[in-house]
């Protein structure tokens, strides 16, 4: 006896096909994303041109010279030069916008520091969206920063300075490189923490705001240990103390402003790559490998030792994570500070 014919009209078939692709196609993402063509343009990825690396600050600058450092060594290994671009101005913003729209095909990136996290927070009109528009790599490193003063000013500690500065309501002068920038913020918690007002002067980047201080016409500024370290031994700066959590390994002598007797005065500063949100997964993925395996050579160990840099070990995903909790983190802080910002 033959089976009854099914009973389902063609309409039917067609409404249960339009309820299940959907499904069906959310199934299919994943293997496609990871796909042999996928898998492919990685492995072939960098071969078609130089890669473009946007450092939104001036050339000399602790995020320069360590862009610098890692991006050598990622070139030789992929066989492939990595083009560093200053783009210095707005706290990191300019440079940041390049990225933000560019092609995602794993050809420009972008290599900030902990100021892009602050962007949110400070520039109300951003012609992109820091949590959404990025794809986070790697850190490239962790480097404190260092309260340098001109020895010609006369403080032989921290403390003299706070003393003098309480003394003087709003006259000390702080630079920073620029508006919202690393260098600011841990200037700011040095200062709300110590209790005493002072003058802002936002620079374009480190080169300029240690030539003021050099000069004198500056009174302190908190500076990434890299471009400030000759100047401190030499004898041209006076270092009074570090932002961050624990002493710089190459400034052992220098103690941290919490050490200081400042609770909530230190500031992590960290440097670290970002490609546009679209861009593959695996060329993504590809990056943070040989990024990883640059920052495991000896040296490059050697030479980010030397200017204070330590490692910040971290994958893609978990770095995502970390970016959006300090978004987070330093919107709060601003909303408690109450610092003004345009």
């Amino acid at each position: 006896m033959r089976a009854p014919p099914s009973r389902r009209s063609p309409c039917r078939r067609v409404a249960l096909l339009l309820l299940t692709a959907p499904l069906l196609l959310a199934l299919a993402a994943p293997a496609a994303a990871q796909s042999p063509a996928a898998s492919a343009s990685a492995s072939s990825w960098p071969k078609d041109k130089p890669v473009r690396v946007i450092v939104p600050l001036t050339a000399g600058s602790a995020t320069d010279v360590v862009a610098r450092t890692v991006f050598d060594q990622v070139g030789r290994q992929l066989g492939q030069t990595f083009v560093i671009e200053n783009r210095p101005g707005a706290a990191g913003s300019i440079g940041a916008a390049v990225v933000a729209k560019a092609e995602p095909d794993g050809y420009v990136l972008l290599v900030s520091s902990s100021s892009h996290t602050v962007l949110p927070s400070t520039h109300s009109n951003l012609p992109f969206d820091v949590a959404k528009d990025f794809a986070a790599i790697a850190p490239l490193a962790s480097i404190p920063t260092v309260m340098v003063v001109s020895p010609r000013k006369g403080f032989a500690s921290a403390k003299d300075f706070v003393t003098a500065a309480k003394a003087k309501p709003g006259q000390m002068s702080y630079a920073s490189g620029g508006i919202g920038n690393s260098t600011h913020f841990a200037a700011e918690r040095f200062r709300l923490a110590a209790g005493f007002d002072g003058l802002h002067v936002p620079f374009k980047g480190a080169p300029e705001a240690l030539s003021e201080v050099l000069a004198g016409r500056v009174d302190f500024y908190f500076s990434p240990v890299p471009p400030a370290l000759s100047l401190i031994r030499d004898g041209q700066l006076e270092a009074l103390a570090v932002s961050s959590a624990k002493r710089s390994e190459v400034l052992p002598d220098v103690p941290t402003t919490v050490e200081l007797g400042l609770p909530d005065s230190g500031y992590e500063f960290w440097i670290g790559a970002f490609m546009p949100a679209a861009t593959p997964r695996p060329i993504v993925e590809r990056l943070a490998q040989e990024v990883a395996t640059a920052l495991a050579r000896p040296e490059v160990r050697e030479r980010l030792a030397k200017m204070g840099a330590e490692e910040m070990p971290m994958e893609p995903r978990a770095f995502d994570a970390y970016v959006a909790k300090e978004i987070a983190d330093n919107a709060a802080l601003v909303k408690a500070t109450g610092l003004k910002f345009n």
